[in-house]
Formats: C-alpha cells, structure tokens, sequence
C-alpha cells in the first residue's frame, strides 16, 4: 500500500478542496477532522481512512497522525486549519492570542511531531497554511497576522531541520470564500469591496489553495522548499492604482 498525504481540517473549505483533488490523482489518503458526520461521509466518499480529533487537544491529534502510518512512511502532510479573528488591539484580550497561537501554531507543531518519522521514511512533504496579512499588514488584523506569522516561522524551521528528508512550505493566501470567511462575506456588497482589493478583482476560492497545495505536495515541486507561497490575487504584491 503506498504511503498516505494526511490532511487535517478536512473537512473545511481548503481541506475538503484537496481531498478531492488528491483522490481524484489515485493517492492514498488519511483525513483528520473534529465533524463526525462530515469527516465519515467525506472519507467514505473518497474511499479514505480517517481519525476524528481536535487539534486542540495534543494527544488526540498526535494519535490520530500516528494512525496514517501503517509501517510504509507518510508521503504527505497538510494541515489546513485556520482562524480569521478580527478586532482592534485595544478590543483584544490574552486569551484571543493564546486560542489563535495554539489552533494555528502548537497545533501544526504537534502534526508535524508525531509525522516527523514517517515524512522522513517516505520523503514526504508538508503544507502548511498562512496569510497575505502577516507581510502586508491589515488594520483590526493583529490577533490572526501574529499567530499565522508564527506558522510562516515554523514552516522555513521545519525545512532547514528536516532538509534534505523532507520539503516543507507554507501557503498565504488572501481571503477566500470558504465556511470560515462566510461571516466576513455575508453582504455581497462588502465582498465585492474586498474582491476590488485584489489586482485580479476576484476572492480566493477554496480551489485556488487546494491547486497550490496539490502542487507542493507532488514530486512536480520536488525542488522547492522552505517558502512562504502567495495565493492572493495579488494582493500582498500588486498596486495598480496610482
């Protein structure tokens, strides 16, 4: 049986995007998420195995890693978690900062832990997840900016230690119509406001990612590691209006 790609948040916008995307190319997968129901039916769909578990919680999460592994490595690590908490810094408490660092950063720490063995055994590869806000800097951004910088660092760590073993890059997208964004796109009004923003005039769809993603964790990037990939729209680069 060939290796496994782990996908964590797989049963979100981005997560469920390259499950299908995966599936679609014949690789074996193993999906981890928190919704029973969604995480059965979407593993049962794909002819995937599967493990329910909150990143939250350490042991649970590193168990449920350890489960891909069946003695052939890990080809694959994705881990397509996220948050989006908006607010001035003078509205924020410790707690937000320490709920977002732990779900964005300890979280994937913790992945990366318990699949170090297997990554290395297979050559695998790693995706992780960051933002366009963490080099562009956003207004009310302070809380999500903090916590998926901290992502950025640990995925350009992570690619030096586990060079030349194992290919680790992160993603920072823009934001994209996915379940997590949905309240920010409630109005159309203010979504086509944000897609304005963009120099391609459009939002992220959850797609977009998963092509990035599908992309990095294939042999077809075999020479690429350690960076930090926009998928914005052009956002975090672009200007073009004087």
């Amino acid at each position: 049986m060939a290796p496994s790609i782990i996908i964590i948040g797989a049963t979100g916008g981005t997560g469920s995007a390259l499950a299908r995307r995966l599936a679609c190319k014949g690789h074996a997968l193993h999906l981890i998420g928190r919704d029973a129901i969604r995480l059965e039916d979407l593993a049962q769909t794909l002819d995937a195995s599967y493990a329910l578990a909150d990143v939250m919680a350490e042991d649970a999460l590193a168990d449920a890693v350890a489960l891909a592994d069946r003695g052939d490595g890990i080809a694959g690590l994705a881990y397509c978690v996220g948050s989006i908490h908006l607010k001035p810094l003078k509205a924020t408490r410790s707690a937000d900062f320490l709920s977002a660092f732990n779900l964005n950063l300890l979280g994937a720490a913790t992945a990366l832990r318990a699949a170090e063995k297997g990554l290395k055994a297979a050559r695998g590869s790693v995706v992780l997840f960051s933002t366009v806000a963490v080099e562009q800097g956003f207004a009310n951004h302070a809380v999500v900016a903090a916590a998926k910088g901290a992502v950025a660092g640990l995925g350009r760590a992570m690619a030096a230690e586990w060079a030349p073993h194992v290919r680790v890059n992160v993603i920072a997208p823009s934001l994209t119509r996915t379940p997590l964004a949905a309240p920010l796109l409630a109005s159309e009004q203010m979504a086509q406001g944000i897609a304005a923003m963009h120099p391609l005039a459009r939002l992220g769809e959850a797609d977009d990612l998963a092509a990035m993603a599908e992309f990095l964790l294939s042999g077809d990037a075999g020479w690429i590691t350690g960076q930090v990939m926009a998928v914005d729209g052009g956002r975090g680069a672009l200007r073009t209006k004087g």
